[in-house]
């Protein structure tokens, strides 16, 4: 479990969020939204101790990330797995090697286990046949596939997500919203995913915490969305959903 208490962060002049606090439930996807420049990212970071509070506490599994030494912080992280908004692949390795990476650094494996282990996390991505290939040679839907198989080569507690659909088209969205929830049930792991695109959380998520004017505004089960009397929330779901013509229920009539 995840908890944030009382969160706050500012880079320099700039205050990015005040006062948030929430939980990760084990086992749940919990979808972060909110416009860009919120502090959505900035939140997930905070999980992994990329970065450090301003003020309040984020606790993984009742041990807070910002008051443990480096060599703890380092086994820490290795319960996570991270899939960033670019992929982050390395151009220079191909697709197997980029799995390997982790395997071959942070792992006892030997060279037969983590070559198994690789072609393990190429299959749960549909992946299987790209092995061999450098990331160039991957459309952007399949790059973002390569780096969430290596996300899970070590077998995560938790994945966070950042904005796993951005620049994608529909379809590949789709794909890649699928795999999102494949991997929660087949891996059983915790999922954060930081997006704005409401397509995707109404396919994914399990609850929803709305980021604005830097506090966390409302959070709560993907199905009260409809329900919901928070008016910033209204305008910017329906507003993503007006964008990108969305056949998602609207907030204010029906779901037939």
């Amino acid at each position: 479990m995840i908890e944030v208490r009382h969160l706050s962060k500012r880079f320099g002049a700039l205050e990015v969020f005040s006062d948030v606090s929430l939980d990760v439930h084990d086992g749940e996807t919990l979808a972060i939204i909110g416009h860009s420049g919120v502090g959505k990212s900035v939140l997930m970071k905070h999980f992994v101790g990329l970065l450090r509070p301003d003020e309040g506490h984020v606790l993984v599994d009742g041990t807070d990330v910002g008051a443990i030494p480096y060599d703890e912080l380092q086994s820490m992280r290795r319960r996570f797995g991270v899939l960033f908004q670019g992929g982050a692949l390395f151009d220079s390795m191909t697709t197997s090697e980029n799995i390997a990476f982790p395997l071959r650094h942070f792992s006892m494996m030997g060279r037969a286990e983590v070559r198994d282990r690789v072609q393990e996390c190429l299959d749960l991505v549909r992946l299987s046949d790209v092995g061999p290939k450098k990331p160039s040679e991957l459309s952007g839907g399949m790059r973002k596939r390569a780096a969430l198989a290596r996300a899970i080569a070590l077998e995560p507690e938790y994945i966070l997500y950042d904005e796993p659909t951005t620049g994608l088209d529909p379809e590949t969205s789709n794909t890649i919203n699928d795999l999102i929830i494949h991997l929660s049930s087949k891996l059983n792991v915790t999922s954060v995913v930081v997006t704005h695109d409401m397509h995707s959380v109404l396919s994914i998520a399990d609850r929803v915490a709305f980021l604005h004017n830097q506090s966390l505004e409302w959070i709560g089960p993907v199905s009260d969305l409809h329900d919901c009397s928070n008016p910033h929330l209204n305008s910017f779901v329906e507003a993503d959903e007006y964008q990108v013509g969305s056949t998602a229920p609207s907030l204010s009539g029906s779901s037939a």
